[in-house]
């Protein structure tokens, strides 16, 4: 096993990759540090799920579960780039690529009949969504600004959308009804296994079985219904058009693979109402879903001139919608991974409460997040806002997080125990001894989930909280709300802890909606604060305040310390990358911001060295910090334009000024012989690398596919530069 596993990714960073790990590799060797890969890739996952439709020489390992018992030890030092976390658009449109590459998998089964597609489409599933991260997180997240980026990030403040008392843009969530409002919790006193059933007049179904829970788990059940959703997204297309506001709905179709894809359906149904009350038949044999998406729906119908004509009175008679790409026409609801709430709010938030419209101007609007668990974080930060003003992150302080996020915990652990329920009935987790854990009266259509959180990562959370907050000697804040029956159960774990350790007094307890607004009290003030939260709030948040601070996400300090003794470091959020993409294929220049990489890169160098007692991987990584700084203060991060510097060219000033710092440092004499000639041909080369860099822009990229690239076509795409490539190898 390699010292350091690099993972191979998809878009935008897995691009990146190609250039960087090149370099990594270089350095990394002269400290006897080898840095090999594991492909977690989406196209990488379907490969190697089907291993059975595949030639001998296509045949590809399974090394997101080689991964998943890695991280169980204390051996693991993994750096995690963003993968993709597929939709149903996604994993079609990479399996539709794969298979004219030669590779004879499957199609995906959209409606399975036969006992074969249902196994086809059971194996597909497990591709699905949030398939990855459940797996390699097996500790709890610690994220953080980097004190040179957040230094940078206040001395060059980024733009911010102005905020105007008078704003008509409001976040509208479910007021019953929701999983928020139907949610059930309990704290199991014993082991147990269970399954979860619905009982109806003609009998009892088995949803799910084998469910197996250690003792000291808390365990939730809930709903949402249907017909309160149906009726609270026809209310809310309603007062969009009396509002004068832009329609737009935020969700998490990505991670909440199984209930939010359905969410999503419903609300492409409500928008096209009229048209599914006449031409439902019809649409369906067309193969439409609604859960697909607008833009799958307009490629089944394109030929029916009836439902296109009434798709357009209906669109015209709708108020205007939140766009994607105003451009092409792309809007809120044609895909539902397009839109990701962790990323579209904090973007719109930071905009002055602005989204694009239809019209490719900016317009105050209505943010739909149907769930009330944790549509207040927005809907306070807007109020805020507009009391306030907008935030100045020439002065701001910052939010660190630590997050509960270990062994699937929580809501996103939840895909396996997830159902659009069949039938009207009685829904039942059951335990082993009979007794009925949770039950609800359900309707045929609602979406009855159950979630869970072990003893053993709540009380590494709570520990790594108290670690953080005595660290930083600054306000820490459990963002748990005691009316709320899941967070009720935690507090019951936090309390006794924190008064154990007898730091009580350094803690508060706030229900989200107060938490952040005291955070944003906090960081006005120029003060930082330590939001502690459980999984889904970990992930929001992490966007939320960084966007605001930092202008990104990409930028944080995103370390997992496992719970069995490894390291495993996140690079940052990928959803900007499938227009980085974009952009490559069309203009040759790849804008995504490797600061990330450079981050992560770091403390992983740093865990070695305390982990393993290499001292040359601690003289790296101090190096990696030194050239890291020099990215910022010499503005080497990429330009956005085409034919501006790109990642490529910030690669170069990366490999420079490790260089540099590795040859100017005392502590290894043998390190600071090695790196003095490469930093001396780095530093002579110069003109004739960012010339080389520069001259392949403007004209378009070839790399030989989307989700599986050509790894040949690739390198020549990323690695441009002759004289770099003599120089690293």
């Amino acid at each position: 096993m390699p010292d350091i596993i690099y993972t191979k990714v998809d878009e935008a960073p897995e691009l990146a990759s190609a250039s960087f790990l090149p370099i990594i590799q270089k350095f990394a060797a002269a400290a006897g540090v080898s840095v090999g890969t594991k492909d977690i890739s989406l196209a990488g996952r379907i490969l190697a799920t089907f291993p059975e439709h595949l030639k001998e020489d296509q045949r590809q390992s399974d090394d997101l579960a080689e991964l998943g018992q890695l991280v169980k030890t204390a051996d693991a030092n993994v750096i995690k780039l963003p993968n993709i976390s597929a939709s149903v658009p996604q994993l079609v449109a990479a399996i539709k690529e794969l298979q004219a590459q030669g590779f004879a998998l499957p199609d995906y089964p959209e409606s399975p009949a036969t006992d074969a597609e249902k196994e086809v489409r059971a194996k597909y599933d497990t591709i699905k969504g949030s398939a990855v991260n459940p797996v390699l997180r097996e500790g709890n997240s610690d994220r953080r600004a980097a004190k040179a980026v957040k230094s940078f990030a206040q001395s060059n403040p980024h733009r911010m959308g102005d905020w105007t008392a008078d704003s008509k843009t409001k976040v509208s969530a479910m007021s019953g009804g929701d999983f928020f409002s139907n949610e059930r919790s309990a704290t199991l006193d014993k082991d147990t296994t269970a399954k979860i059933v619905l009982v109806t007049d003609a009998g009892e179904t088995v949803l799910k079985d084998g469910l197996s829970y250690p003792a000291g788990t808390v365990v939730d059940a809930t709903f949402m219904s249907a017909d309160a959703l149906q009726s609270f997204l026809e209310e809310q297309i309603e007062q969009t058009k009396a509002d004068g506001t832009l329609f737009s709905l935020h969700m998490k179709a990505t991670m909440m693979k199984v209930s939010d894809p359905i969410i999503f359906g419903h609300a492409v149904k409500a928008f096209l109402a009229p048209v599914f009350e006449k031409h439902g038949d019809a649409m369906r044999d067309l193969g439409v879903n609604p859960n697909s998406g607008l833009g799958d729906l307009l490629a089944r119908v394109k030929d029916n001139a009836d439902i296109m004509a009434d798709i357009d009175a209906c669109m015209a008679a709708r108020p205007p919608m939140y766009m994607v790409n105003s451009d092409k026409g792309i809007t809120n609801l044609h895909v539902s991974s397009d839109v990701i709430i962790d990323a579209s709010m904090p973007a719109l938030i930071r905009a002055g409460g602005k989204g694009w419209g239809p019209d490719g101007k900016e317009h105050d609007t209505n943010c739909v997040i149907p769930d009330n668990s944790y549509a207040p974080v927005y809907d306070e930060s807007i109020k805020f806002f507009k009391e306030n003003g907008k935030l100045n992150p020439a002065t701001a302080g910052t939010v660190q997080n630590v997050g509960l996020m270990a062994q699937k915990a929580e809501e996103y652990g939840s895909h396996p125990t997830t159902f659009e329920i069949a039938e009207a009935g009685t829904v039942k987790m059951i335990l082993d001894d009979g007794t009925v854990l949770h039950q609800h009266t359900v309707e045929a259509g609602d979406i009855w989930r159950s979630a869970s959180a072990r003893k053993a990562p709540i009380e590494d959370w709570v520990n790594l909280a108290i670690d953080r907050q005595k660290a930083e000697g600054c306000s820490a804040i459990f963002w748990l709300d005691a009316a709320r029956a899941h967070d009720a159960e935690l507090i019951a774990y936090v309390k006794p802890i924190l008064e154990a350790k007898g730091v009580a007094d350094k803690f508060e307890i706030m229900a989200p909606r107060e938490a952040t607004r005291r955070s944003l009290e906090i960081i006005t003030e120029g003060k930082n604060t330590i939001a502690i939260t459980g999984n889904v709030l970990r992930d929001y948040l992490t966007d939320l305040f960084p966007i605001l601070e930092l202008a990104t996400s990409a930028k944080m300090l995103s370390i997992v310390k496992l719970m069995n003794g490894g390291g495993l470091f996140e690079t940052g959020a990928g959803g900007s990358a499938p227009k980085h993409v974009q952009q490559l294929q069309e203009e040759n220049h790849l804008r995504w911001d490797s600061l990330g990489e450079f981050c992560a890169l770091g403390e992983s160098l740093t865990f070695l060295a305390d982990s393993k007692g290499n001292e040359k991987a601690r003289v790296l990584g101090q190096a990696v910090d030194a050239a890291t700084q020099g990215i910022l203060d010499h503005d080497r991060s990429p330009s956005r334009k085409v034919g501006e510097p790109d990642n490529r060219a910030s690669h170069y000033w990366f490999a420079r000024y490790w260089a540099e710092a590795l040859a100017h440092q005392n502590s290894d004499a043998d390190l600071a012989a090695h790196f003095a000639p490469i930093a001396k041909a780095l530093g002579e080369g110069e003109e004739a690398i960012l010339s080389e860099l520069a001259e392949v822009q403007g004209a378009p990229a070839d790399l030989g596919g989307y989700y599986h690239a050509d790894p040949a076509k690739t390198a020549d795409v990323m690695r441009p530069s002759k004289t770099l490539n003599a120089i690293i190898g």
